[in-house]
């Protein structure tokens, strides 16, 4: 039977493109022909390992990383697959952690239990987040120094930007406010000279006062308590029967006041009636009017003669001036 062109191509390419799908596979560890046994570990962060990174137990290859899947849609775990090259038993309390060199090649190596139990094909491991005190650092190295690359460019970027804005004037403005600093931090250490500045002397003269203070620390002691026993002797005053007393006297004063300011007392109505003033003052004068009568003529009122004459004279109309004696 003779086989045409047409189908010899088709059976080629159809050759070609399993060989090309089974490299593949292989090249990410998946081994389609070999049913080899499974393992599972699960990891909170995969750092630099990648698919076909080398399983190792006590620095032995025993097996390549299959595949990776999470275990949620919030990436709170990553299911790893490890498929096992070499017949071992893994005991059920085996650790396992990512690894890596300083070279950021990642590794997941397993340190063995002592269960007596192993595990079987599609078991899981425990695992923990580092291996030893270095194994977290060294799994994170190859992102970290990505990232310090990175940040590394942006501050080139800025720094070049920063050299582009400053122009010839804003550097000389820069020159200048590095000058006043420089006469500013000048100034600063004049003041701060513990022989010649203003500061110095202030504090010779506080450390003056407070010798002063420590020399007189017993007056200072005998003043605070004088004043101390002042204030007790003061408190032992009875102040409120004091001001109890003064509060009734001031009463009584208001009381008083307020009879004498009223016309129904006599006092009040001395100090108000008009009528009864000028009355008094009346009696006032005609006594002033006798009295100087009484002076001038003393005959009109005692009568000593033997031979029985009296004084005929007029009566007294007005008092006599004052600023002269009568005679």
């Amino acid at each position: 039977m003779k086989i045409s062109n047409e189908t010899k191509v088709g059976i080629l390419s159809i050759t070609a493109l399993v060989i090309l799908i089974l490299g593949f596979n292989f090249l990410k560890g998946k081994d389609l022909f070999n049913r080899t046994k499974k393992i599972y570990a699960v990891f909170d962060k995969l750092g630099a390992l990648a698919k076909s990174n080398a399983v190792k137990i006590n620095g032995y290859p025993v097996g390549a990383v299959y595949a990776f899947e999470p275990t949620d849609k919030n990436l709170n775990g990553i299911k790893v697959t490890i498929s096992l090259t070499e017949d071992v038993n893994i005991p059920v309390n085996s650790v396992a952690y990512i690894a890596a060199d300083i070279l950021g090649s990642s590794t997941i190596v397993i340190e063995k239990g002592d269960a007596t139990t192993f595990l079987k094909n599609g078991g899981t491991l425990n695992t923990r987040r580092d291996g030893g005190i270095f194994g977290s650092l060294s799994s994170e190295a190859g992102p970290t120094l990505a990232k310090i690359r990175s940040a590394l460019d942006s501050v080139n970027r800025v720094l070049g930007n920063i050299n582009t804005i400053f122009d010839l004037g804003a550097k000389e403005n820069l020159q200048q406010m590095i000058i006043n600093l420089n006469t500013a931090t000048s100034s600063l250490t004049k003041i701060l000279d513990p022989e010649k500045s203003v500061l110095a002397h202030a504090l010779q003269n506080v450390n003056s006062i407070t010798d002063n203070l420590k020399k007189n620390n017993d007056s200072i002691t005998a003043v605070l308590s004088n004043a101390k026993q002042f204030t007790g002797k003061l408190n032992e005053l009875p102040l409120e029967q004091t001001m109890d007393t003064l509060q009734s006297a001031i009463s009584l004063l208001k009381a008083t006041i307020k009879k004498i300011s009223s016309t129904d007392g006599t006092i009040g109505a001395l100090i108000s009636d008009r009528k009864l003033y000028n009355k008094l003052n009346d009696v006032l004068l005609s006594a002033e009017i006798l009295v100087d009568d009484l002076r001038a003529h003393p005959k009109r009122y005692v009568n000593l003669s033997v031979f029985g004459r009296k004084d005929k004279g007029g009566a007294l109309t007005s008092p006599s001036i004052k600023d002269t004696i009568p005679k």
